[in-house]
C-alpha cells in the first residue's frame, strides 16, 4: 500500500521532458487507428490501476481495524480519492467490532449508497451489542432482507432469551435454512424449554447431526435420561460428542453401570470421553474407580487431571490431590484454584496462601477462593485486606468477591463497610440479580439493619427461594414475628413453593414472638399443603417454641413422639427452656443426656451451672466447673465488637487492652450512678459462682457487652444506632442494664448475640423479655 502511494508521489514530482519541434514531423490533425486503440488500452489500464488500488485500500483498513487502530484505518478511508461501498462496509464492521457504535451509526448514515451486505452489518452489529430495540427498529426499514438478515435477528432474540420473540422471526422467515432451524431449536433447549424444543424437532426429519447433540445434551441437562437415551438410539450417525453425552448424563445421575456400558461400547475414545467417566466417578464418592480410569488413560488433558484432583480435594484427602498437583504435566489456573479452595475448605489456611503466592497467574476465581477461606475460617480482616488487593491487582471484581466481601462483613457485623461494598455493587451493575442480591440482603439481616434489609431485597427482581428465605428469617432473628409471617404470606402469593429452611425460619419467627398456635398450625400442615416431611430441625424448632412458652410438658411429650431420636439441639432446647423456668430436675434430665452425646459442649455445662446457680445449688455449679475442668472442657470465652469509622472494636470481660480504656471505664461509673437512680437493679443470679453479693455486683459491671455499648456511646455520632455484636448469649443482667441505658442516653442500641437481635430504645427491648 505504501509502496504504491510513494511510487506515484515521485513520478508526479518528475519534470516533464520538452519536445523539440524542430525534429519533429508535421503532426497529422486525425489519429491513427493504432494511436485510437493505444489511448483505450490505456484508459483501460489507469481504471484497472484505481480498482487495484481501492482494494488495497480496503485491505489496509480491514487490518488496522483488525489491530484495533480506528484512527489509522479512518486516515485511510479519508485519503481515499475514490471509494467503494466495500469502504465503507469495511469501516463500520470495524467499528461495531471495537465497540465504537455511534462512529459506525455515523458512518452508515453517510453512505452515499448502501447495498444489503451494509444494513447486515449494523444488525449484526446491534445484535452483537445486544441492542435489540434498535436491531428490530434497523430490520424493519430494510429495503430488502436476505436469509442472513432474517437469522441475524433470530440470534439476537434467542441468544438474549427473548424466546417469544424468536419463534416470532422463524415464523414470518420466507426461506429458512439450517442456521435457522438449530438457532431455534438451541435457543428453546438453552433456555430450559426442552418440550418446545422436542416438537420443533419433531417437527422436520432432516436434522443435522449438531442438533440431535443438542436436543440430547437438552434431556441431559434436566436429568431426562429415558428421553435422552431414545433420541441416542434414533440418530442416524452418531460422533464423539454423542457418545460423550450419553456417558455424562449416566455419569451425573450416578448410573455409572449403564454409564460404563457404553463407555466399553463407544467406538470412539477420545480424552473427552475418558474425562467423562473420571468425572462420574468421582461426582458418585467412587475415587478408587475414578482413580482406575484416570491411570488407564492413553492421553491425559488439564481437564482430566483436575477432576481427579477434584475428587480428592472433595474427599478431604490433599495428600493425594497434592501428589496429583505435583505431577502434573502443565497446571491451568483450575488446577492452581482446586487445591487453594480445598486447602481453604480443609481449614488449611497457610497452605491455601503459599500457592496462591506462587501463582504463576492469577484469576478473579483465586482471589475469591482465597477471600472465601479467609472468610470461611473466621480471619474476616484478613478477608477484606484480600478484596481490597483484588482491586489493587487490577482484577476484575466479579459476583462471586463480591459476595464472599458481604460475607465477610455479614460475619463481623462491619455494615459501613458492607454499605460501601453495596455502592461498588450499584456501580458494576449486580445488585438486582438474585445471587449477588441474596448476598446484600443476608449482609443488612446480619449486620442488624433490617430496614435496608427490606429495601436490598425489593430491589432483587427475580427472587429465588433463598431471597425468600432470607427475609422470612431476618425478620425472625430480629423478632419480628408478624412481619416474618406476612413475608412468608407474600412468598406463596409469588408461587415459590416454601421448602425445609422456609419452615424452618417460620417456626423460629413464631418461637422468637411467642406465637404458639400459629408455629403449630403451620408445623402440623406443612406436609398436607406443602408436601414438606418434617425433619429433626423442624421438631427442636417446636420443642423451643413450646419450652419457651413455658408449656414443657407438651415439649416433652412431642419429643417422646416424634420419629426421630432426639440430637443434642433438641435436648439443648429443652435445657434452655428449663432454665427460663426454672425447672432444675428437667434441666439436670436434658443436661445429663447432652453429656452423653456431646462431652465436650461447654455451652451446655453453662446452662446447667447457671440453672444450678439461679437456684441457689451452688455446691452443684461448683461441681459443674471442676467437672469441666477434669474432662478438659474449655468455656468459649464471651467477648464483644462494634464498627466505628470503618474499623472493628473488640472487647473481652474486664478488658483493659483498648487505647480508650480509661474513658470507657469512666463513663461506665458515671452510668452505674445514673443506673441505680432510675432504679436499675443488678441480676446477681446471672453469676455462678458463690462470692458475696458486692463482688457480683463488680463482675457484672465490666462485662464485654457494657464494654462496647459504652464505647460506642462515647465515640458513635448522637443520633446513629450503636450496634454490637456479641458472640454468646447476652446475660440477663446486661440485659437489663442495656434497657437503662437506652433511656439515660437516649440513644437506640442494637446488640446481636449467638441468637437473635435486641432492639434497645427508651427503657425497652423489642423482645418483650422474651428471648
Amino acid at each position: 500500500m505504501g509502496g504504491n502511494y510513494l511510487w506515484r508521489q515521485l513520478h508526479s514530482s518528475c519534470p516533464i521532458q520538452t519536445i523539440n519541434f524542430r525534429s519533429a514531423k508535421p503532426r497529422n490533425s486525425y489519429p491513427s487507428k493504432k494511436t485510437l486503440t493505444s489511448q483505450s488500452n490505456k484508459k483501460l489500464q489507469n481504471s484497472s490501476t484505481s480498482d487495484s488500488d481501492i482494494v488495497k485500500w480496503n485491505i489496509a483498513i480491514t487490518t488496522h481495524m483488525r489491530n484495533g487502530r480506528c484512527e489509522s484505518a479512518l486516515r485511510v478511508f479519508n485519503s481515499m480519492s475514490r471509494r467503494s461501498s466495500v469502504s465503507y462496509n469495511a469501516m463500520i464492521s470495524g467499528y461495531l467490532k471495537n465497540h465504537k457504535f455511534d462512529l459506525a451509526t455515523d458512518l452508515f448514515d453517510k453512505m452515499p449508497e448502501r447495498d444489503l451486505f451494509s444494513w447486515n452489518v449494523m444488525l449484526t452489529g446491534y445484535v452483537r451489542n445486544r441492542d435489540l430495540t434498535t436491531a428490530r427498529a434497523l430490520f424493519e426499514r430494510m429495503p430488502e432482507r436476505d436469509i442472513v438478515s432474517w437469522n441475524a435477528m433470530l440470534s439476537g432474540y434467542a441468544q438474549n432469551g427473548f424466546i417469544d420473540e424468536a419463534r416470532e422471526i422463524f415464523d414470518k422467515m420466507p426461506l429458512k435454512n439450517g442456521i435457522s432451524w438449530n438457532g431455534l431449536l438451541a435457543a428453546y433447549v438453552q433456555n430450559g424449554r426442552i418440550e418446545d424444543a422436542k416438537r420443533l424437532f419433531e417437527s422436520k426429519m432432516d436434522w443435522m447431526l449438531v442438533s440431535w447433540n443438542c436436543l440430547m445434551g437438552g434431556f441431559v441437562r434436566k436429568r431426562r435420561l429415558v428421553d435422552a437415551r431414545s433420541v441416542f438410539d434414533r440418530m442416524p450417525v452418531r460422533d464423539e460428542v454423542s457418545w460423550n453425552t450419553i456417558i455424562t448424563g449416566y455419569a451425573q445421575n450416578g448410573e455409572m453401570e449403564e454409564a460404563r456400558r457404553l463407555f466399553e461400547e463407544s467406538p470412539i475414545q477420545d480424552v473427552f470421553t475418558w474425562t467423562a467417566m473420571v468425572s462420574g466417578y468421582v461426582q458418585n464418592g467412587k475415587l478408587g474407580e475414578a482413580r482406575t480410569i484416570f491411570d488407564r488413560m492413553p492421553e491425559k488433558n488439564s481437564v482430566s487431571w483436575n477432576a481427579m484432583i477434584a475428587g480428592y480435594v472433595q474427599c478431604k484427602r490433599m495428600d493425594m490431590a497434592r501428589e496429583l498437583f505435583e505431577a502434573m504435566p502443565s497446571r491451568d489456573a483450575s488446577s492452581w484454584n482446586t487445591m487453594i479452595t480445598g486447602y481453604c475448605q480443609s481449614g488449611d489456611i497457610a497452605h491455601a496462601r503459599n500457592l496462591f503466592d506462587n501463582m504463576p497467574q492469577r484469576d478473579s476465581i483465586s482471589w475469591s477462593a482465597m477471600i472465601a477461606g479467609y472468610s470461611q475460617n473466621a480471619c474476616s480482616e484478613e478477608a477484606l485486606h484480600f478484596f481490597v488487593e483484588m482491586q489493587r491487582d487490577g482484577e476484575r471484581l466479579n459476583r462471586s468477591s463480591f459476595t464472599c466481601a458481604l460475607s465477610t462483613c455479614s460475619n463481623i457485623a462491619a455494615l459501613e463497610l458492607g454499605k460501601q461494598l453495596h455502592c461498588r455493587l450499584v456501580k458494576a451493575g449486580y445488585q438486582t440479580g438474585w445471587f449477588v442480591g441474596n448476598a446484600l440482603l443476608a449482609m443488612y439481616c446480619k449486620c442488624g439493619s433490617i430496614d435496608e434489609a427490606r429495601d436490598a431485597f425489593q430491589e432483587i427482581l427475580e427472587k429465588d427461594v433463598v431471597s425468600w428465605n432470607t427475609m422470612i428469617h431476618g425478620y425472625a432473628r430480629h423478632g419480628f414475628g408478624a412481619e416474618a409471617l406476612i413475608v412468608f404470606e407474600l412468598m406463596k402469593t409469588a408461587g415459590i413453593r416454601p421448602d425445609d429452611a422456609t419452615m424452618v425460619s417460620v417456626l423460629s419467627a413464631c418461637s422468637h414472638a411467642g406465637l404458639v398456635d400459629k408455629g403449630s398450625e403451620y408445623f402440623y400442615s406443612m406436609n398436607r399443603d406443602y408436601g414438606i416431611t418434617a425433619k429433626l430441625v423442624h421438631y427442636t424448632c417446636m420443642v423451643d417454641l413450646l419450652g419457651r412458652a413455658g408449656q414443657l410438658e407438651e415439649a416433652q411429650n412431642l419429643m417422646k413422639n416424634m420419629p426421630f431420636e432426639p440430637d443434642a439441639a433438641t435436648w439443648g432446647a429443652l435445657l434452655g427452656a428449663s432454665r427460663i423456668h426454672g425447672n432444675t430436675e428437667l434441666g439436670e434430665k436434658a443436661a445429663q443426656i447432652i453429656f452423653e452425646m456431646e462431652p465436650h459442649n461447654s455451652g451446655m455445662y453453662i446452662l446447667l451451672s447457671k440453672l444450678y446457680a439461679a437456684s441457689g445449688r451452688w455446691s452443684d455449679a461448683g461441681k459443674m466447673r471442676l467437672e469441666m475442668r477434669n474432662k478438659g472442657v474449655k468455656k468459649v470465652p464471651g467477648y464483644s465488637w462494634l464498627e466505628v469509622q470503618n474499623k472493628i472494636h473488640t472487647f473481652k470481660v474486664g478488658d483493659k487492652s483498648h487505647p480508650h480504656t480509661d474513658k470507657i471505664y469512666t463513663f461506665l461509673e458515671e452510668m452505674d450512678l445514673k443506673l441505680k437512680q432510675e432504679g436499675y437493679i443488678s441480676s446477681t443470679k446471672s453469676v455462678f459462682h458463690d462470692v458475696e453479693e458486692e463482688e457480683k455486683v463488680h463482675m457484672l459491671k465490666y462485662h464485654s457487652e457494657k464494654l462496647a455499648v459504652a464505647y460506642g456511646i462515647l465515640y458513635i455520632p448522637a443520633g446513629r444506632p450503636i450496634r454490637v455484636i456479641k458472640n454468646l448469649r447476652v446475660c440477663e443482667d446486661c440485659h437489663n442494664a442495656i434497657k437503662y441505658i437506652s433511656k439515660i442516653v437516649g440513644r437506640l442500641i442494637i446488640l446481636r448475640d449467638n441468637h437473635r437481635f435486641h432492639y434497645f430504645e427508651g427503657g425497652s427491648c423489642s423482645c418483650r423479655d422474651y428471648w
